[in-house]
């Protein structure tokens, strides 16, 4: 067995696409620094995540996924040196699932990293997320989405809860908080801080922009109603994106980061009562850090949500007829995307 094994369990939206994607990127390389990046890509850490935590219906996303933790324990169990695991969907285990999973890598000394923001900024970006990947509850209805079972929601989004969950099963000595760098800071720091912590020192070609674009407040309130209308209830016939290679590769790939992403809108923000939550949230998460004596690679005190806060529209704000304006553009460059697929698949029009 592994040494030791660094389990980085998110939480999302804080980076974890870009480091995730660096670490895919120089496998071979982090791999010579005596650190195992087990599985053959970022998928089987995903499906690893909802093993554990004994999704229904894994077999669906792919007939790989069933025993996908299974098989990333097995590779670390044969392995001498440091391993690492990586994907946000782990922090949504359960206590109980959490100490199956250190059981599961004894007696390798397992670290927790957790790479983190303050819960405003995870709230409004995790709704974001939740739509791009088809969902359809407004912002407001976010906090009140019940726990187990989803990875869009205060249980994976609240630092203080999934720090207690995990806290129980790794040693205090052993959690590493990581809070993203802000705007001022370089545009490596993000990975650097991730780098050391788990041990890596080699020089690494980094990309130079972030992986996940966002959406402006028209436009992820359109997508939001979009939604509506591919999956569900409201979907007609032929129409349903559910499955979660649908939703990936169409709803957010497609429609969302490249074509609505592309008309780069003006930022959205929370109401009043929703900061409210947020900060209680955030002051909580610090004060068990605190308390505990957690290892911060960062300044803990950023991850408290701060007192001037720019003042922004909120999704309910947006107007039919800016919906409209946004509609037209989006139709318009989905034409000429359908013209282009059409000369390639020479099905051009008839002279």
């Amino acid at each position: 067995m592994a040494e030791r094994v660094f389990v980085h369990i998110g939480l999302p939206k804080t980076g974890t696409t870009y480091l995730q994607g660096v670490l895919w990127d120089h496998r071979d390389q982090i791999r010579r620094e005596g650190v195992l990046l087990p599985g053959e890509g970022h998928r089987e850490h995903l499906w690893a995540a909802l093993d554990l935590e004994e999704r229904k219906n894994l077999a669906r996303r792919h007939r790989r996924a069933p025993g996908a933790w299974g098989r990333l324990r097995d590779e670390l169990a044969g392995w001498p040196g440091t391993g690492l695991v990586s994907h946000e969907f782990f922090c949504g285990a359960s206590r109980e699932q959490a100490q199956r999973l250190v059981s599961d890598l004894a007696p390798a000394e397992v670290h927790l990293v957790l790479t983190a923001r303050h819960a405003a900024g995870m709230l409004a970006a995790g709704w974001q997320e939740m739509v791009k990947n088809g969902g359809t509850q407004l912002l407001g209805e976010v906090p009140r989405k019940p726990g187990p079972g989803s990875e869009f929601g205060w249980r994976t989004w609240d630092l203080h809860g999934v720090l207690k969950r995990w806290g129980d099963v790794v040693p205090p000595e052993r959690v590493h908080v990581l809070p993203m760098p802000g705007a001022e800071e370089p545009a490596d720091q993000h990975w650097r801080n991730f780098a050391t912590v788990v041990g890596l020192s080699g020089a690494y070609s980094l990309p130079d922009r972030p992986a996940n674009a966002s959406l402006g407040v028209v436009q992820v309130e359109m997508l939001r109603r979009v939604n509506a209308h591919l999956s569900g209830p409201g979907a007609g016939p032929g129409t349903s994106f559910g499955a979660p290679v649908d939703r990936g590769q169409w709803i957010r790939g497609y429609l969302a980061e490249q074509r609505l992403a592309s008309q780069r809108g003006e930022p959205f923000g929370l109401d009043e009562e929703s900061l409210v939550d947020c900060r209680r949230r955030s002051r909580r998460a610090v004060r068990l850090i605190r308390e505990w004596g957690l290892h911060v690679v960062g300044e803990v005190d950023s991850l408290l949500v701060p007192a001037d806060l720019p003042a922004l529209r909120s999704p309910e704000s947006v107007t039919d007829i800016e919906l409209i304006d946004a509609a037209g553009t989006l139709v318009a460059d989905m034409l000429n995307d359908v013209r282009e697929m059409s000369r390639e698949l020479g099905h051009g029009p008839r002279t």
